[in-house]
């Protein structure tokens, strides 16, 4: 098996040197994904409860707009929180 994250591991069982680098931007890159998952599991789970009243075999005009709006401002809220997150830990981080 050539490249991937299983083989950077595997390089260190015969000997081969690991690339703490390389292996940090894969682990960042497997926790944004699963952050964009949850994320989106979230946000589907919300606005399905919140607009769906009967579910069915298909959406009506009127729910696919309420569930677009949701789905909007669910999104605003996480871009808020984020960047108020964000900025709380670069504003730690410099006073350390």
């Amino acid at each position: 098996m050539e490249g991937g994250f299983g083989s950077e591991f595997g390089a260190a069982a015969w000997g081969g040197k690991l690339d703490p680098g390389l292996i940090m931007e894969q682990v960042k890159v497997q926790i944004a994904v699963a952050n964009a998952q949850e994320l989106l599991q979230r946000m589907t789970d919300m606005c399905f409860r919140k607009c769906i009243g009967k579910p069915g075999s298909s959406l009506g005009n009127l729910e696919q707009k309420y569930i677009a709006m949701c789905m909007d401002r669910y999104m605003d809220a996480w871009n808020t929180v984020s960047q108020a997150y964000n900025s709380r830990l670069q504003r730690e981080r410099a006073n350390m």
